[in-house]
């Protein structure tokens, strides 16, 4: 239980909680990057123990709900070749694209299979030699070494049949693009756990290095959420910033060398398409030349399906912290997570599935 009753204590929270509304001099709004932060915050009733002139805004930390319209639509007329097999993480599959979804065409009949990692999707590919396996390959720094490491192991096993249709983003210059948004105010980061126990410190020191922002690496308990605004607090009254990592624990300045060494070897920087930030240049990844031969998009020769997501959907501004679900008319009433419009209703890490499943309306 080490690592877990210590970041779980009541009366360290309670202590902390006071020292923040002593510090606090101003109004301060702090981002959340990642999904499962924002998870941690409305699961343990975090915004109304704050000041109330502190608010946290939810960042686009969630990969399904950050993952482009057209990519969703794009894998629904994938699936639909009867010379496929579709195979993805459980949230994809309940993405509503324009017209379907991959959950509406499974029961149509399509070969679409839930893995709990593209390295079972090699298996699958022995079994269907006559077959194309191709794996939806989304997510942030955190997936990308499992996707990598899939694709490696397929090229050095001879596995020719296995391909992904990716979509991988990375997070620090996603952050700097909120940043320098003039829609969006933000006086500190909580910067994202996940992504940084594999890319580490250093990509995100461009914070306090070039914006005078502060940011702090937390873990996801609450005792990590409330040291971190406690951390934040203190920066910002003092007008002294940095990038501080209270996530030691499994965050190291240098990140992950394995993880980060695989995506080196298989991935290079690209440019990205973020629903609701639009094209981000080097935020995502592409294969390296030696490598293509698993890029489903030109091995299956795909054509990208381009289409709108909902007239009335806030996903994008909620990703962007200008919005909150509650702000959007269709919140609740109309998407929920039987009956998702947007994709943040989807993951659990989704802002406005979150906002539901914890009865904030």
């Amino acid at each position: 239980m080490r690592y877990i009753k210590e970041f779980r204590n009541p009366k360290l929270a309670k202590k902390m909680l006071y020292s923040i509304s002593d510090k606090l001099e101003r109004d301060i709004s702090i981002m959340e990057v990642c999904g499962t932060h924002t998870m941690s915050i409305l699961k343990n009733g975090i915004r109304d123990l704050l000041p109330r002139n502190i608010n946290l805004i939810s960042g686009p930390g969630c990969p399904v709900c950050v993952t482009a319209q057209s990519y969703i639509d794009t894998a629904i007329e994938l699936c639909k070749r009867d010379d496929v097999i579709i195979t993805t993480f459980g949230d994809m599959i309940k993405v509503p694209g324009t017209y379907s979804s991959l959950k509406i065409e499974k029961a149509l009949g399509r070969d679409i299979r839930l893995v709990m990692s593209p390295l079972d999707c090699h298996e699958i590919a022995k079994q269907n030699p006559k077959k194309e396996v191709v794996f939806l390959g989304i997510g942030f720094e955190t997936t990308a070494p499992i996707i990598a490491l899939s694709i490696y192991k397929a090229k050095n096993e001879n596995i020719n049949n296995f391909s992904v249709l990716q979509s991988i983003k990375t997070m620090p210059n996603a952050i700097k693009k909120i940043v320098i948004d003039k829609q969006v105010n933000i006086d500190g980061f909580l910067c994202p756990g996940h992504v940084s126990a594999i890319v580490g410190v250093k990509p995100f020191e461009f914070l306090a290095k070039e914006y005078g922002l502060p940011a702090v690496i937390a873990g996801f308990e609450y005792c990590d959420i409330i040291s971190a605004i406690y951390f934040l607090v203190e920066m910002i009254n003092r007008e002294k910033y940095e990038v501080k990592n209270i996530y030691n624990r499994i965050v190291k300045y240098e990140g992950n060398k394995k993880a980060v060494s695989i995506i080196d070897e298989v991935f290079t920087n690209s440019d990205s398409i973020w629903r609701g930030l639009g094209n981000i240049k080097n935020t995502g990844v592409e294969l390296k030349e030696k490598y293509k031969i698993y890029d489903a998009k030109s091995k299956l020769n795909i054509k990208t399906v381009h289409n709108d997501i909902h007239k009335d959907c806030l996903c994008g501004q909620i990703l962007k912290g200008i919005k909150k679900p509650t702000q959007c008319k269709l919140f609740s009433k109309v998407c929920n997570p039987s009956n998702p419009i947007g994709a943040c209703m989807i993951s659990q890490e989704g802002t406005c599935n979150a906002y539901y499943n914890y009865g904030i309306r």
